[in-house]
């Protein structure tokens, strides 16, 4: 695949469309619906992304968009959303995660809002670069709270998902180093069609 700001946008329409389904057959369980809504959130994350390539990239307010989604929101929001999901019994070992996504979270919302994140069209993919402070340690903290809580979650659609982005974060770390976190994003958004089949199986 291409990827370019025409796979963005259809892609990111399609997969907004299955977040629009997700969250319809949850909404009767308000805890399910922030879960369900996450392929709501990264396909609109993926249209953002379509803007950024129309712009050949910069610093706009779409590259600034796309980070706020892909680093702090993502960072809290999954943990979170997982943990109003999960079974009883495993809400207690989710609050670490939670917690570390809260801290993680905060650390890349106050970068983001101290430093200039710069988006640059490679090829067929995209490049951002904010120069995090400690990134290593803000990477591992950010997959601690997003793969760590879908892995430990306790349910077997979730622990599917989190081991297909688990998967796809080594994939494009091992291909597109530079530019990874836009092409595990986009990888993460397609897998993220699985949780419209976890909420029916849920809620049949």
């Amino acid at each position: 695949m291409c990827w370019s700001a025409t796979a963005d946008l259809v892609a990111g329409t399609v997969i907004t469309a299955v977040g629009v389904a997700a969250v319809a057959v949850a909404a009767r369980h308000p805890r399910d619906v922030p879960l369900a809504a996450l392929p709501l959130l990264l396909g609109a994350h993926q249209i953002i992304e379509a803007v950024v390539w129309h712009h050949d990239g910069g610093t706009g307010p779409a590259t600034l968009a796309w980070s706020v989604i892909a680093l702090p929101l993502l960072a809290l929001w999954v943990p979170a959303a997982v943990l109003c999901a999960a079974p009883p019994s495993a809400r207690r070992r989710l609050l670490v995660p939670l917690a570390v996504g809260v801290a993680t979270a905060a650390a890349l919302a106050h970068a983001l809002a101290t430093r200039t994140v710069t988006a640059e069209i490679r090829g067929h993919t995209v490049g951002y670069a904010l120069g995090l402070p400690q990134a290593e340690l803000l990477v591992v903290g950010y997959f601690l709270a997003t793969l760590g809580s879908l892995l430990i979650s306790g349910d077997r659609w979730l622990v599917l998902f989190g081991v297909l982005v688990t998967v796809g974060a080594a994939v494009s770390f091992g291909l597109w180093r530079q530019e990874y976190i836009s092409t595990w994003c986009a990888f993460a958004a397609v897998c993220s069609v699985l949780l419209l089949l976890w909420a029916r199986k849920k809620h049949r």
